[in-house]
């Protein structure tokens, strides 16, 4: 089953990729790998929440925060890649966590992103991670994360 099959059934679609917002391009390629810039929480350009979480944003929120920009993440992945079909695994996902003081569930936030890129993906999808607490995110996001993708084999 295709990536963009697997989306269809989770009701979802690639949104357009994200474009810069400052002096930074969206991904670059290295050799076999792809690195993505930092995605926010960005749904048809705002975002879903800002704030603190566990303060000012749920965790439940958070969480669909983080999955939202996984899916602006596969969406850099697949213009960069020629289709999300081309990844032959995620190498690596690193979550920024906008934290209020005492705020320990930075897992439970990244599992959002993570979930979403082994639905898509299958197997490829499974990678290793970083969830890290930050005190303040860009535009005051709860959520920012960046991903290192691995083409198949040219």
């Amino acid at each position: 089953m295709s990536c963009l099959d697997r989306l269809k059934q989770l009701n979802l679609s690639l949104p357009p990729a994200p474009k810069p917002v400052g002096n930074y391009v969206r991904a670059v390629r290295a050799g076999r790998l792809i690195f993505t810039s930092g995605q926010l929480p960005l749904r048809e350009g705002a975002l879903l929440a800002t704030g603190l979480v566990g303060e000012d944003v749920p965790l439940v929120v958070a969480v669909a925060a983080a999955r939202q920009a996984a899916l602006n993440a596969l969406a850099v992945l697949d213009a960069e890649a020629g289709g999300l079909d081309n990844i032959a695994r995620i190498v690596r996902l690193n979550v920024f966590v906008a934290s209020a003081r005492g705020f320990v569930d930075q897992a439970a936030v990244a599992n959002g992103a993570s979930e979403l890129l082994v639905q898509v993906l299958g197997e490829a999808g499974r990678h290793t991670r970083c969830a890290i607490g930050a005190a303040q995110l860009p535009l005051n996001a709860p959520v920012e994360l960046d991903v290192v993708a691995e083409l198949r084999g040219e």
